[in-house]
């Protein structure tokens, strides 16, 4: 009886262990979400509430630029992270402006600040990923076992977005391109700590993860018109579930960035 009753105790205890390392990880997460959680509230905020004198793109673009100039500001972003978020920003616009052009999304509405039809406030969009990336690095003291060579890995990425341009006059090789990255990343481990225990991940999982919740964002932000494809101009509906491939990859893309960035400025200090 006494045995019974200590091992019910053992696993109340495991369970409420793993419940606390959940909400560590989950609070974690939520803290590294700040930017992309400021850019859905205020899609939501400004399609809701009709604010004066700008139109709501101009006004988007606003809201983000000032909330990156607080987030540095108040030390909850740090000076290297800006520019990275400031080349995922110009990265992001370029393949906007091409795609808008190409017919494969719109943005209807008026707005001072558009290039090629395409507002400047997209750019955060994508910036905004590289926001989490860069936060979640940083929070969950995040390590790389196994990571392939640096002379693999950035024609990888290059491939890849440039895929994304290719394809409308070429065939499409995301799906040769998502094989070639299990490829390389099969034996790729992301380590990540929440709360004092080491915990780990294949990282080729952690692409599909990420670029799901992003296609789930993406909805919302469509919901909430930040663009528009071209089966939602009469009535909002659901994203086709085939645009995660294309996230999955944005988000290969913009991990292997982030990496080999991380990866350069480590080496920079040892040297």
């Amino acid at each position: 009886m006494a045995v019974t009753i200590q091992n019910a105790s053992r696993k109340k205890a495991r369970l409420v262990g793993a419940f606390k390392q959940l909400f560590h990880f989950g609070w974690e997460q939520a803290l590294s979400c700040v930017f992309p959680v400021v850019i859905f509230g205020s899609l939501a905020l400004t399609k809701i509430i009709s604010l004066p004198f700008l139109p709501r793109y101009d006004w988007l673009l606003i809201i983000f630029l000032f909330m990156q100039w607080w987030m540095v500001r108040s030390g909850l972003e740090t000076k290297d992270e800006l520019k990275v978020i400031t080349l995922f920003h110009i990265i992001g616009l370029a393949l906007e402006i091409f795609k808008v052009n190409m017919g494969s999304w719109s943005y209807p509405e008026e707005g001072f600040f558009k290039v090629f039809g395409v507002p400047l406030y997209s750019g955060f969009m994508y910036a905004s990923v590289a926001s989490y990336l860069c936060q979640a690095w940083r929070r969950l003291n995040v390590e790389l076992v196994k990571w392939p060579p640096f002379f693999v890995v950035v024609p990888l990425a290059t491939a890849i977005y440039l895929n994304f341009f290719i394809h409308h006059f070429w065939v499409d090789i995301r799906w040769w391109l998502a094989g070639l990255v299990m490829i390389v990343f099969f034996r790729s481990w992301v380590l990540y700590e929440v709360n004092g225990a080491r915990y780990r991940m294949p990282l080729a999982l952690s692409f599909v993860l990420i670029g799901f919740f992003i296609w789930v964002a993406e909805n919302i932000a469509t919901f909430f018109n930040a663009w528009e494809y071209p089966n939602q101009a009469d009535a909002w509906s659901l994203v086709h579930l085939g645009k995660v491939s294309s996230w999955v990859l944005l988000v290969i893309v913009s991990f292997l960035i982030v990496a080999t960035l991380k990866q350069i400025k480590k080496k920079y200090r040892h040297g």
